[in-house]
């Protein structure tokens, strides 16, 4: 074998990892009539640089209405072993899907790091010709194609789906078979050592074919982000459902083929009183987890109670809680609803400062270092959601801060060095949502067990 892009384990990348010196961020424009539109963000994160905490580059979509979200890579630590015939994949294209034009723009990180550029413009039609809309989350395949979930059909109704596309972006088709589709789909994770895939439901690699549906139940309304632990001979994970925010750990009974789930974390709603008088019960809105690269901690966010926290998961079945800060949200001491009751907090946060900037909004997707020592948080979610929730986030800008993360014990302090402000962008405020590394990170990578 030769070695490919990636790293060989999630301990290798861990241990051997560089320290990241750039981010690639997701961003939208809000101004649906800006002709730039949204753009790809890379941001100078080496403390030793010049521009430190500064965008460097912006590598525009140049169309409008699209709605960047995730993105991904055309390869990944799946393929770091490559048999001695077989040509070694380059880890340089980054694949940015669109949830409203169903385009998928890729984007040239290889010719130069700092100033990525457009390699390639996917049209919707070419989705919508495969009965499929609104792709979500990228992620390469072991045999070095390309695989995006859906959320729609082409008539704009619900369904979960895949679409595959080879090594130079032409369409393979959809990957399921048969007619038994999901009924709706997101995010999801495969881990080829036990045949499986998690999409909310669970595919089977092999015969690419539904196998099981898990009814989460009220507790688990909304489940969006979804994560196999890193381990490749590990056959378990964990969903985090966004409306009642509650992690739910999947696994699969002893003696049998099926998974189970079951709720492992319950953050408590809040009595909240409006400003119109009227009460209401408030979740917290979990919008993002991630797992750590050594299957230590869990971290998710609460886009509106407003608090990143950090889990301990050595005991699988029995999360720790180990660390909790707060980046605004909709609870603060000021903020227009009044908290009644809080099972959790004695008085509402206080409003957090940085650099003379208020954060505004809440804390949404999430990224962590390979070591495991820092933490990145963007502010923003979804445009339409962005302009319901927080418009005056939507206004100022977004944002980016970074949480220090102390991986020996647990806890995480906001690093007061570290801004990034989206308030200020060349065509008027930006949105930042999701994160990358050049080099593959924590919710890129997937690997195999390679014996």
């Amino acid at each position: 074998c030769k070695c490919g892009p990636g790293y060989a384990t999630p301990l290798d990348a861990v241990r051997n990892g560089p320290v990241e010196k750039l981010l690639y961020i997701v961003c939208v424009q809000p101004n649906l009539e800006e002709e730039h539109g949204d753009y790809l963000a890379t941001v100078d994160v080496d403390p030793a640089s010049a521009t430190y905490c500064q965008i460097v580059h912006r590598t525009y979509t140049n169309s409008k209405r699209n709605e960047l979200h995730h993105s991904g890579w055309n390869t990944c630590s799946s393929c770091h072993f490559v048999p001695g015939d077989k040509q070694v994949p380059t880890r340089d294209r980054l694949v940015l899907p669109c949830l409203n034009s169903d385009r998928i723009f890729v984007i040239d990180t290889g010719s130069d790091p700092r100033a990525p550029k457009l390699a390639k413009v996917i049209e919707g039609d070419v989705l919508k010709g495969a009965n499929c809309t609104a792709p979500h989350t990228t992620h390469c395949l072991p045999n070095g194609n390309i695989m995006i979930s859906v959320m729609g059909d082409a008539e704009g109704n619900a369904k979960g789906d895949f679409v595959e596309f080879d090594k130079n972006f032409e369409l393979v088709g959809t990957w399921s078979r048969g007619d038994r589709k999901a009924l709706c789909g997101y995010d999801y994770w495969y881990q080829p050592h036990f045949n499986n895939g998690a999409h909310r439901n669970y595919f089977a690699v092999v015969t690419i074919r539904p196998f099981q549906t898990i009814d989460l139940g009220d507790d688990g309304l909304t489940p969006l982000e979804i994560r196999f632990l890193h381990n490749p001979k590990e056959n378990q994970g964990y969903v985090g459902c966004a409306f009642y925010a509650n992690v739910y750990r999947f696994y699969q009974k002893p003696g049998s083929s099926e998974y189970t789930a079951e709720k492992v974390i319950d953050v408590p709603v809040k009595q909240v009183q409006a400003d119109n008088g009227e009460i209401e019960m408030m979740g917290g809105m979990m919008t993002d987890i991630l797992i750590s690269l050594d299957d230590r901690y869990l971290y998710f966010s609460n886009w509106r109670h407003g608090d990143v926290r950090q889990y301990d998961i050595t005991d699988r079945a029995n999360p720790r809680l180990t660390g909790q800060v707060f980046l605004g949200g909709a609870i603060q001491s000021d903020a227009p609803r009044r908290v009644l009751n809080d099972p959790e907090l004695t008085e509402p946060p206080k409003p957090v400062y940085l650099k003379n900037r208020r954060l505004l909004g809440g804390p949404q997707m999430l990224q962590l270092s390979l070591d495991g020592q820092r933490l990145y948080v963007s502010s923003s979610l979804f445009s339409p959601w962005d302009k319901q929730f927080y418009p005056e986030m939507v206004a100022a800008g977004g944002t980016i801060v970074q949480l220090d993360i102390d991986v020996e014990n647990g806890g995480m302090k906001l690093n007061e060095n570290f801004l990034v402000d989206f308030g200020n962008e060349p065509y008027g405020p930006g949105l930042p949502h999701e994160m990358r590394y050049p080099g593959g990170d924590c919710t890129s990578d997937i690997w195999l067990v390679n014996e």
